[in-house]
């Protein structure tokens, strides 16, 4: 079993964890009414957009996401929080050394033993969720699930809803197909973004993802008898009609969202092995991006 198999059926435990200690971490992490950004670099400024737009829909404040290297540098916050597994990602580091003294910053990493330790206010450390495999699959989601269940967004239902996702067989022709377009809604924009580049990194895929209400904006046109598009939560109204007269398969969403998430996960890594590629040696990619000076 590659590593990130073993790592990404560890989910369940892993979200029961952070949710039993979300509230030993409260004062680290935002409060009711501070506007917040949540920033973050590849996987983590996906899970980043996620945890913005729940946190915002739920009446806590405003609060945006962005990529690590475009914080807008003239724009206050009450509160930066950085989700960055390795601890050692440049820029994020950079960004948390300029914030330091003028704004309240928080890091939720895996490795407590890594320079932002230091580069931050305050610093949630999830290391039983940390991960060998180059591609993020437990960490992310477990980060995630500690934003849920600070905001009281978190059930035992999204558990099961992940062990359902690890038990169930793909639907059938799934992995055959050659295009994958993944489709959200509010806070799992962030999470189809996310399936997309987990379809990149482990198994070279032709793979997009958009907000469900623009994909009959365009991006519909390319669907076809040989392509895939899911849908991450509800649905618009007839767009899976739409999608399927195009000939192209349509995979509902019928579990949490998060849940829907380690599905796609395993399909990435499904069609990685029928591609024969080794998904924890993705093609030009590193565990952490660390930039010389």
């Amino acid at each position: 079993m590659t590593h990130v198999a073993q790592e990404l059926a560890g989910q369940p435990e892993c979200w029961a964890r952070a949710a039993s200690e979300a509230a030993q971490h409260r004062a680290a992490l935002p409060t009711p009414g501070e506007r917040v950004a949540i920033v973050g670099c590849g996987t983590s400024y996906f899970m980043a957009q996620a945890a913005a737009a729940l946190r915002e829909s739920a009446g806590q404040g405003e609060t945006d996401a962005f990529a690590a290297s475009e914080f807008p540098a003239g724009r206050a916050y009450d509160r930066v929080v950085a989700l960055t597994r390795s601890g050692t990602t440049t820029e994020v580091l950079d960004l948390l050394g300029a914030l330091r003294g003028r704004t309240r910053t928080t890091a939720v990493t895996a490795d407590p033993g890594t320079p932002v330790m230091a580069a931050a206010d305050d610093v949630v450390v999830l290391d039983y969720a940390d991960e060998r495999s180059v591609v993020q699959t437990r960490f992310a989601t477990t980060a995630l699930t500690l934003l849920r269940a600070h905001l009281g967004l978190h059930t035992d239902a999204a558990v099961a809803d992940a062990r359902a996702a690890l038990a169930a067989e793909l639907p059938q022709g799934l992995v055959e197909c050659a295009q994958f377009t993944f489709l959200g809604r509010g806070w799992t924009v962030g999470l189809a973004n996310e399936a997309a580049l987990k379809m990149r990194e482990a198994s070279l895929s032709w793979t997009e993802a958009y907000p469900a209400m623009e994909y009959r904006h365009g991006p519909i046109s390319v669907t076809t008898r040989n392509t895939a598009t899911w849908m991450f939560g509800e649905a618009p109204r007839g767009l899976a009609g739409q999608v399927r007269q195009t000939g192209g398969m349509w995979i509902e969403g019928h579990l949490d969202p998060l849940a829907e998430l380690v599905r796609a996960q395993r399909l990435a890594v499904a069609v990685a092995a029928a591609r024969g590629l080794d998904p924890d040696r993705p093609r030009h990619l590193t565990r952490s991006v660390i930039l010389a000076p």
